[in-house]
């Protein structure tokens, strides 16, 4: 019996999964998601899982919030502990007066409990023996029976659980039937021998409105088919291999001939990742939208090619999920750390477009987008999604799209340009935008051909070793850009109630739990304006914000302040100024961690005066 009282909250929780990878327990904890979703009421799930196929520890993490928080809270007030193997641990995170679900088959010493936590004890496995024979089956529907009890203690609608079985075993009524089976073999031993519902409790809302509930891997490839990308070239590697995927997916229902039924594209995964960039490359510079998905490693391998794609200024377009590195890393755990190694890409004096996308919704927005850019621009552009991002499902606005829109090519000289007599030089700057023209291949017998290297040239690509000639041209990709400032998504600044002489940066996925921690912060007594930056190179607007005041703090999910760094670098800002708040561990950052860590800082800053002496 806990001796605290127990939380009780209604709408406003989270749940944590403790279970083993390979056990099944993914498709019944993601169905648990989906079904509080079926309430109509927002969620916010994150599969935590290893890198091996099956037998280390996995979670699944389910934030439950009406008010729609999207980001890692921190804290857990529901554990749901299958897993011997990291009990201590699991037990040990849950907020006092919090749950621990178990199974309750086999004694476990008191020693293993706690106080102040309320313990609850379904026996799952006896249940699952004394109904299935097959090992299989009762490892598979040994989850589902704690789906049930748990609809049960949460007072949560089955019905709404059944209808997504049925979904998901369209077809197949036999396994249909034995999955609502299940669950209600679970959901019947809790409302018998268990206090039902508990302090935690479901109820039925409307907050859910007309979101969509997608993955941001999914969501950037379909952006990429919207985008116009008829090229896929990749390599697989955690936790990208869902995008080339998801994009074949989206090809088959869109990018056929509907007359002849022919594929009207090419996804091609290569001996590499270098091969891949270069498919893309050469996909590219022949005319077409290409584009490769990768992570950390994949982007160390293909520099060269990307250094090639900066300096003969061919388009391509690279997204990057990150995750935590350097080498391998933690291939499954999130971050945001290759933000130095995307900006200056390559060897020598290269400088790249970077988009921040914070969720599925920018992710599909950014990647259409970075079509257009690289072509107008004539480079590569990054995408930078993370783990966090592409591989969880999150609630986010209806995709749109606007069918009158027009890819922008960029400066591509025509056929009839060159016998008007245009003078045509491939790296010539014509009207100060640092963009040169270029040709496809083939466009005239005779007239604007040129030869593309990755050794130094003239304006008019004839080689040249000129030190003037050279100089001349890395000049002219400065203002380049220069000229994407104003291109790439600007960042969005959200000021304070009152005025403040202080400030947050930040970016991507940290996106959803800095909202959260305003709320937090403001609650102590701090007042913060904010900016969210959605690109590289930052608009002028950035360089204002710091201007404006006297300490900014910028939150990453990296150790080494990559941002910070970035900014530093590029606005020639005293470095004392910008305070770092970092958290790198390869979890989602939550909102209680950027809370304390600002407001902790800002105690700090807080001098109480002197009291005037009396005489």
């Amino acid at each position: 019996m806990s001796d605290k009282k127990p939380i009780s909250s209604v709408n406003d929780f989270v749940v944590r999964f403790a279970n083993v990878n390979g056990s099944g327990s993914a498709s019944a904890n993601e169905m648990f998601a989906r079904a509080i979703l079926r309430h109509g009421v927002p969620v916010s799930p994150r599969n935590i899982f290893p890198s091996n196929i099956q037998g280390l520890p996995t979670w699944y993490e389910v934030r439950v919030t009406e008010d729609g928080h999207l980001g890692a809270r921190g804290g857990v007030d529901m554990m749901v502990a299958m897993n011997p193997q990291t009990w201590d641990k699991d037990v040990a995170g849950i907020e006092p007066g919090g749950y621990l679900f178990y199974d309750s088959t086999k004694p476990m010493p008191s020693t293993k409990f706690r106080d102040d936590i309320s313990v609850i004890g379904v026996p799952l496995t006896a249940i699952t023996n004394s109904t299935y024979t097959d090992p299989r089956q009762r490892q598979l529907f040994k989850n589902i029976i704690y789906l049930g009890a748990l609809s049960a203690l949460l007072e949560m609608d089955p019905k709404l659980i059944e209808q997504l079985i049925g979904e998901q075993y369209k077809g197949k009524e036999k396994l249909l039937s034995s999955n609502v089976h299940a669950l209600h073999l679970g959901r019947d031993w809790a409302l018998q021998n268990l206090k039902c519902p508990i302090g935690l409790r479901v109820k039925k809302s409307d907050k859910v409105g007309d979101r969509i509930f997608i993955e941001g891997n999914s969501a950037a490839a379909l952006g990429a088919v919207y985008g116009g990308a008829t090229v896929c070239a990749w390599y697989p590697i955690t936790p990208s291999s869902s995008v080339a995927e998801a994009f074949t997916a989206h090809c088959k229902k869109y990018r056929h001939d509907p007359e002849t039924g022919k594929a009207k594209y090419a996804i091609v995964q290569g001996e590499d990742e270098l091969a891949s960039i270069g498919i893309v490359i050469g996909a590219s510079w022949n005319g077409a939208r290409a584009f490769t998905a990768t992570s950390g490693p994949g982007i160390s391998l293909m520099t060269e090619f990307i250094g090639l794609s900066y300096f003969a200024e061919i388009p391509a377009v690279i997204m990057n999920i990150q995750r935590a590195g350097p080498s391998t890393g933690m291939p499954t755990r999130t971050q945001q750390c290759d933000i130095i190694a995307c900006a200056y890409a390559s060897h020598g004096d290269t400088k790249h477009v970077l988009l921040f996308p914070e969720d599925p919704a920018e992710a599909f927005e950014f990647t259409a987008a970075a079509f257009d850019l690289a072509e107008r621009l004539q480079t590569t552009i990054f995408l930078m999604l993370d783990l966090d991002i592409g591989m969880n499902h999150r609630l986010c606005r209806p995709l749109k799209w606007d069918d009158a829109k027009q890819y922008d090519r960029g400066k591509v000289m025509t056929a009839e340009m060159l016998e008007e007599g245009r003078d045509f030089g491939r790296y010539l700057d014509v009207d100060g935008d640092g963009i040169p023209y270029r040709t496809y291949p083939g466009t005239h017998p005779t007239k604007g051909s040129y030869f593309t290297r990755g050794t130094s040239r003239d304006r008019y690509a004839r080689y040249s070793e000129e030190g003037s000639v050279y100089a001349d041209n890395m000049q002219r990709l400065v203002r380049k850009f220069e000229t994407a400032q104003d291109l790439v998504p600007r960042p969005l600044q959200a000021n304070a109630e009152r005025p403040t002489k202080y400030g947050v940066i930040y970016f991507g996925s940290t996106s959803p739990a800095m909202d959260e921690a305003i709320g937090l912060l403001e609650a102590r007594g701090h007042q913060l304006d904010r900016l969210r930056i959605r690109a590289f190179p930052f608009h002028s607007s950035v360089a204002s914000f710091l201007a404006e005041h006297d300490f900014v703090y910028v939150v990453e999910q990296n150790r080494d302040s990559q941002l910070r760094q970035l900014i530093v670098n590029e606005n020639g800002i005293d470095p004392v100024r910008l305070v770092p708040i970092v958290h790198y561990d390869g979890t989602p950052i939550t909102a209680r961690f950027i809370a304390k860590a600002i407001g902790d800082h800002q105690d700090h800053l807080k001098v109480t005066p002197l009291r005037k002496a009396v005489s």
